[in-house]
């Protein structure tokens, strides 16, 4: 059997980042290469049914060994963020770390900076080299979840139904259940292993919608330009200036939303903008779409109609689709405290594929994979808290008997 660790290492040697500007899926074709390595990983340890299917999407089995259990299963994503370069990982690993500053590729990792640290002394921490990003989000979750499906697989002493795993592309720009075929997969529920440091428990998400404007400006020699041109990166930077100020990632936490740029490409003809918008309460989160759209309207009367806004909806927040089945935050609860974690329920910040799979019948609350800092390049993950994974995976096979 390959240990977790072993299992993740190699699984981060593949380049799987997704890209937003593609039409296809899976977004890259180093996603869909990575989908047929898992299947074979799959069928290795000797799971039924593996698949990989013209958008992708992994899915395999292992086939109940006992009666009277819920059909349920676990989800993680094979996509790498492009927020920061996913390419030529090189894994480091140190051993016992003692709390001294671990030292990388001009990166720092502290716990001065990252308090979270002085909860892994003595533990062995998984970075990369200080260059690119981990990739604990979420291979950490497919290393886990393909490590206790081997485990089961070599104990059929342990008692337990049948157990549905997926592996998704393109969840980090938004369309990871985009083709999820909930009626294949046939499960009562469903859990991402998405989640962050050990003891994660996560129910309660983002409503998330995405804008992209483009302003066209008119461009004429500055010498000449008075009365004429419209500069439009000026007016994109009027537009940014005019939403609230203290409502971005960096100023809000807990529950409060924010309003994100997440790239701006402009010259004097032409600013591309893009934003992504967040809230839990639906409310607000409408308010906030309605306000980028009102700033956009009183721009165009003044520069003459030349923006152009899209706001489209990516995930709404699990919470309504959970809460009539809150049975499956329990079973996870129990899963963890029986194998002595104590479980961290809050919301998530950001947004998993089991938000709208939960909308789509699957309810899918999130778990943690163990790791830190996703999306940049101070990633890192404990690899005990990757063994505490598997074992809650295992543990919620077992658990989960029908009433």
């Amino acid at each position: 059997m390959k240990t977790v660790t072993q299992r993740f290492i190699k699984c981060t040697a593949l380049s799987t980042m997704s890209n937003e500007d593609s039409k296809s899926c899976p977004s890259t074709r180093s996603q869909l290469i990575f989908a047929y390595y898992i299947a074979k990983e799959c069928q290795k340890i000797g799971l039924s049914d593996v698949k990989v299917d013209k958008n992708g999407y992994v899915t395999a089995r292992l086939p109940k060994n006992a009666e009277g259990f819920n059909k349920i299963g676990f989800i993680s994503h094979m996509d790498t963020s492009p927020d920061a370069c996913g390419e030529n990982i090189t894994p480091v690993i140190t051993e016992n770390y003692d709390g001294t500053p671990i030292q990388l590729d001009g990166v720092v990792l502290s716990t001065e900076r990252f308090p979270d640290l002085l909860d892994y002394i003595g533990q062995d921490i998984i970075s990369s080299d200080g260059t690119t990003l981990l990739g604990a989000d979420d291979k950490a979750g497919i290393a886990e979840i393909l490590t206790a499906m081997e485990w089961l697989l070599a104990h059929p002493e342990i008692e337990h139904g049948d157990v549905a795993i997926a592996f998704t592309p393109d969840e980090e720009i938004g369309r990871g259940a985009d083709f999820f075929d909930v009626e294949e997969f046939n499960c009562d529920f469903a859990y991402t292993v998405d989640g962050g440091k050990i003891g994660d428990l996560e129910y309660e998400n983002f409503n998330a919608a995405r804008a992209k404007i483009n302003i066209k400006g008119v461009s004429v020699h500055p010498g000449s330009a008075k009365g004429i041109m419209k500069n439009a990166a000026l007016i994109g930077t009027k537009l940014a200036a005019l939403l609230p100020a203290d409502e971005t990632p960096s100023k809000t936490s807990g529950y409060e939303g924010f309003y994100h740029l997440t790239s701006f490409n402009a010259t004097t003809n032409n600013c591309k903008m893009a934003y992504i918008i967040r809230d839990f309460d639906k409310e607000n989160f409408e308010r906030r779409k309605t306000t980028m759209t009102n700033i956009v309207a009183e721009l165009n009367e003044k520069y003459n109609n030349i923006i152009e806004l899209n706001i489209y909806d990516e995930y709404y927040n699990m919470i309504e689709k959970i809460e009539p089945c809150m049975y499956v935050v329990d079973l996870a609860k129990k899963a963890m405290e029986e194998c002595g974690i104590t479980p961290v329920i809050r919301p998530i910040r950001g947004g998993t594929d089991g938000a709208r799979l939960s909308y789509m019948g699957l309810p899918c609350p999130n778990i943690f994979t163990g790791g830190h800092n996703f999306h940049g390049v101070c990633e890192y993950i404990p690899v005990q808290s990757m063994e505490k994974a598997v074992e809650v995976i295992i543990k919620i096979a077992q658990l989960a008997k029908k009433p």
